[in-house]
Parts: C-alpha cells; sequence; structure tokens
C-alpha cells in the first residue's frame, strides 16, 4: 500500500489509468509532497494543475496520488512518513526516488501511465530502478504551476511508463498532437567520460547492456569522449540544494519535526555554500549547457547508462546516484530512461539524451530500440 497516498474510483470509460506523483495539484485533493509538516498544513486544492486538467480534458482517468520520496528531495524513495513503495522488478533494493510511486504504479500495472517530477533525476532513477521507461521533459516545456517546487529552474513534469508507447501516450494527455517522429537518427552518440579526469566509474555490465541494446537496435555508434561530467554534477547539486533552501526553509523552521531526518541534512549541507561556491557552479552551468549543445548539434542523439550500477539496497545508498542524471538537468535537456536486457535482475537502464524540445525523437528512438531488445 506505501505505493499510493490517496487512492481513487476512476472515472468510467477506457481512457488510460494516470497515476499522479503526490507534488500536483488535483481539484478536492490534498497535495503532501510526501512531508508529514506539508500534509498537517495542506489545503484540498481547489483547482487542477495545468497538466492534470488537460489529461482530464483528453479522457484520462485518474488513479490516485503516489508515494515519493519527501519533498522530492531525495533520489532513493525512501519515505519515514508514508512508507517506501516496494521495487517490483527486486524487492530487496530501493525503488529510486524521487517519483517512487510513479514507477511502481506502472511497473505493477496498477496504473498505464504516471506522472513524475525531475530535478536531477527523479523521473529517471526510479525508471531504471524499477525497470520501467522514464521520459524528463526539457525544462520548461510543461507548466509547473500546481506543483510542488524543489528547485525552480531545475524543475521539470516527466511520464513514467511500463514501455515507451505508454509514455507517449502520457505525453500525448498534456500535449495535444504529441507522437514519434517518423525516423529514429540512424547515428547515436555514446557518451564516455574521460579516463584521465576520473569522471564516472560504471560497472561494466551496464557498460556492456547499454552497448548490446544501441548494436541490437542497428545504430551506428559513434564514441563521445565528454570530460568534466563530474564537474557538472557537482554544480548542478549546489545550485540544486541552494534553491531548495530557500523554497524550503519556511516549512523546515516552522516544524522541524514534521520533516525527515534526510531533509535536515542536505538544508545544513546548502547552509555551508559559500557565495563563491555559487558563482562557480553558475558559470560551470553555462559552460556545460554550451557544452552538451555542441555535441548535440553534431549527434541528434546521445547515449549513456541512467544509473553506473545497479539500484543499491537501502543500507547501500550513496549520495552519487544521480551522478549520470543530474548534469542533464543542469543544461535543461530532456532525456528518456529505458530498461535493457543484462545478467541478473533488475534489468540495465539506457539514457538517450536530445536537444531541447527533441522529446519526439527521443522517444522515436527508444522505441527502437525497445522493439529490438523486448520485441
Amino acid at each position: 500500500m506505501a505505493t499510493w497516498i490517496e487512492q481513487w474510483q476512476p472515472a468510467t470509460g477506457d481512457g488510460p489509468r494516470v497515476a499522479v506523483k503526490d507534488l500536483i495539484d488535483v481539484a478536492g485533493s490534498v497535495t503532501t509532497a510526501g512531508c508529514r509538516a506539508v500534509a498537517d498544513r495542506a489545503v484540498v486544492a481547489d483547482r487542477d494543475a495545468p497538466s492534470i486538467a488537460a489529461i482530464r480534458r483528453a479522457g484520462g482517468r485518474l488513479m490516485g496520488k503516489v508515494n515519493l520520496h519527501e519533498l522530492a528531495f531525495g533520489t532513493s524513495g525512501i519515505n519515514p512518513w508514508f512508507g517506501t513503495p516496494a521495487n517490483p522488478a527486486d524487492p530487496g533494493r530501493v525503488p529510486g526516488g524521487s517519483s517512487s510511486g510513479s514507477a511502481v504504479a506502472v511497473a505493477t500495472g496498477e496504473a498505464d501511465v504516471a506522472l513524475g517530477s525531475d530535478t536531477g533525476g527523479s523521473v529517471r532513477i526510479p525508471a531504471a530502478c524499477c525497470g520501467v521507461v522514464g521520459l524528463k521533459t526539457t525544462y520548461g516545456r510543461l507548466p509547473l504551476e500546481g506543483v510542488w517546487p524543489l528547485a525552480p529552474t531545475f524543475d521539470t513534469v516527466g511520464v513514467l511508463g511500463a514501455r515507451v508507447d505508454a509514455v507517449v501516450i502520457g505525453m500525448a494527455l498534456m500535449e495535444e498532437g504529441f507522437g514519434v517522429v517518423a525516423e529514429p537518427p540512424e547515428v547515436v552518440g555514446r557518451l564516455l567520460s574521460d579516463p584521465a579526469e576520473g569522471d564516472v566509474e560504471v560497472d561494466p555490465v551496464i557498460d556492456e547492456a547499454v552497448d548490446a541494446a544501441l548494436q541490437a537496435a542497428g545504430f551506428r555508434v559513434e564514441p563521445v569522449p565528454v570530460g568534466g561530467w563530474r564537474s557538472a554534477w557537482a554544480a548542478q547539486q549546489r545550485l540544486l540544494v541552494a534553491e531548495a533552501r530557500e523554497v524550503l526553509h519556511g516549512l523546515v523552521e516552522k516544524d522541524p519535526a514534521g520533516v525527515g531526518a534526510g531533509i535536515h541534512e542536505r538544508m545544513q549541507a546548502a547552509s555551508r555554500l559559500t557565495t563563491e561556491d555559487l558563482a562557480a557552479a553558475t558559470v560551470m552551468r553555462r559552460q556545460w549547457t554550451e557544452s552538451l549543445g555542441a555535441l548535440l548539434g553534431r549527434h541528434l542523439v546521445l547515449a549513456l547508462p541512467t544509473l553506473a550500477g545497479r539500484p543499491p539496497f537501502p543500507e547501500q545508498f550513496g549520495r552519487e546516484f544521480n551522478l549520470l542524471t543530474a548534469p542533464v538537468n543542469l543544461a535543461g535537456l530532456p532525456a528518456i530512461a529505458q530498461p535493457v536486457p543484462t545478467r541478473g535482475r533488475p534489468p540495465a537502464s539506457i539514457q538517450l539524451i536530445g536537444a531541447a524540445g527533441s522529446e519526439e525523437l527521443l522517444c522515436a528512438t527508444a522505441g527502437r530500440i525497445e522493439r529490438a531488445v523486448w520485441g
């Protein structure tokens, strides 16, 4: 039951069943953001967030509010107030966050589509952990009105589904006419960190699974060495927690007992950041956005793993879990994560990055990979 914070009787009809991360306002429901301090003060929403209003108009059937990492401020999916959704791909491992309930709801078939949010990986990480598909949209593509904020210059609404076509359906519910382009690119750039910088250490089994999936889909793959990935991650994390501190400090001060220990730890870390830290991170943001933009000028799609290893057990969880996702948020770009076969469980996950506004192309590319490796 930890998957759901609130369940409803869906409207009649045959429209897609939609689960909503309890970060997004639904008229007649309370938004808790997965936090006791918020839940204790929340009032019933008097209107739908624009994304929800669009889903209703398109015939989607709302199934209820699903659980999340508290305040969407974390990536394990562990929630001290509402419980932790069980990872259906491997119940002993974390479900990933912050959109944990969204990923679990579609993985178990309790919903056809789920809405999530992604500020540093919060759609793609749970998708990878639970063996489903998750699309992080371009910053600003979908409206954030009626969505509980975390870091306003990074927050995005995203979609999760068991397969790529479910993600396409979810996007079409919110954007009339959304669909995949006719053909994905024939060449995919395979992002590789610069060994000289010691940027990223990826489990060889995960890397092999990503490369095998691209090969099976018949893409011509061109290696794309890229330096500075870890520096981009560090910059994004500093800016994210600084923005989150501005958003959340009032709530934490009013009700410190109603906020979990993990939130307090991150708020304290944010308080130690200096003006110089944030200025350097802002410079890195501009440089990194230009760098990825240049790579995408040569390759329409860039590929890399979503996670550097398998989802950990709770006691093994580390703070660099979003190392391969957060730099995408720093540049404001769209990315899709999808499962690919590997030895053992859960499956590995490949992440595809595109230029701003290229969600349709990413879905087409992901669909080609999915058909090749899963049929």
